[in-house]
């Protein structure tokens, strides 16, 4: 039994076979770091802590994809792609280089659309009328970081928008053939446990189609490792977040597909919480955890 609706299996009902995401770095930068809101960017922003080795900028977007698509063929004999414009925020350029950018990704050969990683502050009109066109012959995903619902918590990370911000964001992408994602955080010391589940059922609320989740990361070089350093906070102990984990599964709909539910920085850069496992022992542990609670998507989640 299939307890939560994951990317994988997604796609794979989409398409007939498993598509592979290959990372890119355009060369973006953002509103949160160009000094239009901030210089320092999000208080708890490291690109390194998820971005892979090969995904650097100095290369072009046809470069980095050729070498992505070579690496993850020869790995998992994988056949058809999507081109991930995953750093910074890649709707926050000129109509015309966005256009550029995104025809060239789209023109290698298997790829068969593109996710791109963005903010609601940075798409307008035009933008969503580009992503639109492109949805008519592929698969158009954009990921709107939100980290939280609560004004607050965007506050104390620096985020420089609000919740009203995004949820303008969605209304003028929606019903218009592009994939809406959007990510969260948990964990912020601005939240109870209890008021981030919450945070499940208002996103099940919206037309949101894919949601990443993951626990918040110290990671080094950012404003959070020196407060943390300062003034400790508390962050998930492993079995905890297993357990917080299980709960916000249960509290989503069950129409929602997750593409993530955890976080892993390189040891290098990581500084709490370290738990000390991989990606698939965390995985397994959730699911191990999901078939002993008896636990599934949706359990939990009513509309209203």
């Amino acid at each position: 039994m299939q307890r939560y609706r994951s990317f994988g299996s997604q796609m794979r009902n989409e398409f007939g076979l498993t598509v592979y995401k290959v990372n890119v770095d355009a060369g973006f930068t953002c509103p949160n770091r160009d000094g239009t809101l901030g210089f320092s960017g999000c208080i708890y922003c490291n690109n390194d802590s998820f971005r892979p080795g090969s995904c650097r900028p100095s290369l072009s977007v046809t470069e980095q994809i050729r070498n992505g698509v070579t690496h993850i063929r020869k790995r998992y004999k994988a056949a058809k792609f999507l081109v991930y414009f995953q750093a910074y925020t890649n709707t926050y350029a000129p109509l015309p280089e966005l256009e550029r950018l995104y025809h060239e990704a789209l023109d290698q050969q298997d790829v068969i659309g593109l996710a791109i990683g963005t903010r609601p502050d940075a798409v307008d009109e035009e933008k969503i009328a580009m992503l639109e066109d492109l949805a008519k012959n592929y698969f158009i995903l954009v990921e709107y970081g939100l980290q939280s619902i609560y004004d607050k918590s965007l506050e104390f990370i620096l985020r420089g928008h609000d919740y009203r911000s995004f949820l303008a964001a969605l209304d003028m992408t929606k019903d218009r053939g592009i994939h809406i994602g959007t990510h969260l955080i948990a964990g912020f010391p601005t939240e109870s446990r209890e008021e981030t589940l919450a945070m499940a059922g208002e996103i099940s609320q919206l037309p949101v189609q894919f949601l990443k989740l993951h626990q918040l990361q110290v990671v080094r070089d950012t404003p959070l490792a020196v407060m943390y350093k300062d003034k400790p906070f508390y962050v998930f102990e492993y079995e905890e977040y297993l357990d917080f984990v299980v709960d916000f599964i249960e509290r989503t709909s069950p129409d929602i597909v997750f593409q993530r539910l955890f976080a892993t920085a390189p040891d290098d850069i990581l500084i709490a919480p370290q738990w000390g496992r991989s990606r698939h022992e965390i995985l397994r542990d959730i699911e191990k955890n999901l078939e002993k609670k008896q636990a599934y998507q949706g359990r939990l989640f009513s509309m209203g």
